[in-house]
């Protein structure tokens, strides 16, 4: 049974979301109009017939007082009416026009006790105190129409036709005092007919009115929904172009990153022909120069020529040498190595120990997590920004409390190079500045290298002397690993 309810609610939401504006406004105000409508109504109609009753009562009862209060003055000494008022009143209705309007009427005393009335059977009987009867004893003239409720009211109730019962204090001439309560029975079917046309009368014009106001408030509210649509069907087919144009700029994005892989493999493989290139054609020139400088040296010592001087041959084979050391470690930092089949951890354990081993300093190394398998420029841009970010450490901080921190968390890849030495003469900047940069084409290409992939460097350093710097590389590796 509850389900039936829920699926019967759950209809009746999904057909009033359907509907427009306009509709459920129609709908809804309709229901609290056609309240309104009907409460104004009973309460207009009610007091209506509450008035014409009122006043058709009180113009009666001062015509009927006119001429009964002056056969009841006896009233005001007892309780009982003489023979000859009887007779007086009982042709007061006959052969008139106030005959024909009047069926029937009363005169009351206190205690409920009837002293008279066209019904001879009821003279002398009491009948409980009704709150018109009471009303009366207090000097109001009341009315009730067409109701006929109370006990006396039996013989009345059998006319079959309908009456408006009033109730008259008679009043002692001299005193004001009332002695007596007349009540009178007349017949209003005039009445009725009448109360029926002022009533429908007030039913349409509260019709009128209120569907007037439906109406005008249907067409402002049809308006502006109207305006509404209309503007939701423009926003809707905005936000349709603004979403094919954020498509079109993913697209956009994702083919850049893709070029920039692309250009940074390629980069690396130039970079490995210009390693080979200086490795087996001026390292190897330099190498057999500086094998023929030694062989030469003991024919100096046994010929006849003037041998040259031994701090210049010593310069000259030093020259030499530092020549070849310094091409055999461009061609090592050119040089990456084979990164295809490399797992991300083993990856920067390698850049760490060729960096240690290179200059015979410390690392430590802290990687809390990693991802398992990156994209072969991801591998090349890790490796690339660990190797530079150490090099710089070991030249600018001489290599003291130099540190490798890598983390990985909700699609986010973090890699950190930090040191202990003086840090950086310009201010603290949380971003890449150009004093930083300015110092070297390393830092200033790995920012290009990492931007173009999708990702962030960030350089920390407080002010100069201070206690060491960090070099930060963040990006998410779902942008770059398409």
């Amino acid at each position: 049974m509850k389900t039936k309810s829920k699926q019967q609610q759950l209809a009746l939401n999904q057909f009033w979301s359907r509907l427009s504006l306009a509709a459920q406004f129609l709908i809804t105000g309709s229901i609290v109009l056609l309240i309104g409508m009907t409460v104004i109504g009973v309460w207009v109609t009610d007091r209506i017939e509450g008035g014409v009753t009122r006043n058709t009562a009180a113009s009666t009862a001062l015509y009927m007082e006119s001429f009964v209060a002056p056969l009841l003055a006896e009233l005001a000494h007892g309780d009982e009416i003489s023979p000859k008022t009887h007779h007086a009143l009982d042709t007061l209705l006959k052969d008139n026009e106030l005959g024909r309007r009047i069926i029937s009427f009363k005169i009351w005393k206190e205690d409920g006790l009837i002293v008279y009335s066209s019904r001879q059977n009821i003279i002398g009987k009491r009948f409980p105190t009704t709150p018109n009867l009471r009303a009366a004893w207090e000097g109001e003239v009341t009315a009730e129409f067409d109701t006929l409720e109370d006990e006396e009211d039996a013989e009345e109730r059998l006319q079959g036709i309908p009456l408006l019962e009033m109730y008259s204090p008679i009043r002692e001439l001299h005193t004001g005092r009332i002695i007596a309560v007349a009540e009178f029975y007349e017949g209003a079917q005039t009445l009725k007919n009448n109360l029926f046309i002022v009533n429908l009368q007030s039913w349409l014009v509260v019709a009128v009115v209120t569907l007037a106001m439906l109406g005008a408030l249907s067409g402002i509210v049809l308006r502006g929904s109207r305006t509404i649509k209309q503007q939701r069907i423009a926003l809707e087919q905005r936000v349709l172009e603004l979403s094919q144009l954020l498509a079109q700029n993913k697209q956009l994005s994702q083919r850049l990153q893709r070029a920039s892989q692309r250009t940074t493999e390629i980069n690396e493989s130039y970079l490995r022909r210009i390693s080979a290139d200086l490795h087996d054609g001026p390292a190897q020139l330099l190498s057999l120069s500086l094998l023929r400088l030694d062989s030469l040296e003991p024919l100096f010592d046994q010929s006849a020529v003037a041998a040259p001087d031994d701090s210049e041959f010593q310069t000259v084979r030093g020259a030499l040498t530092d020549a070849i050391t310094e091409i055999r470690e461009i061609c090592t930092g050119l040089t990456l190595p084979i990164l295809d089949n490399m797992s991300p951890r083993r990856l920067l354990l390698s850049v760490v120990n060729t960096h240690m081993r290179r200059t015979r300093s410390e690392v430590v190394v802290d990687i809390q997590s990693i991802p398992e398998q990156l994209s072969k420029s991801t591998k090349i841009c890790i490796y690339r920004f660990v190797q530079e970010s150490l090099n710089n450490a070991f030249r600018h901080a001489q290599g003291s409390g130099q540190k490798l921190t890598c983390r990985y968390q909700a699609g986010l890849l973090e890699v950190a190079v930090s040191d202990t030495g003086p840090g950086f003469e310009s201010k603290q900047n949380d971003h890449l500045t150009e004093t930083q940069t300015s110092s070297g084409l390393g830092l200033r290409g790995l920012h290009e290298r990492i931007e173009s992939l999708g990702g962030e460097l960030q350089i920390h350093s407080p002010l100069h002397p201070g206690p060491g710097s960090l070099i930060l590389m963040r990006y998410r590796v779902e942008s770059v690993e398409e």
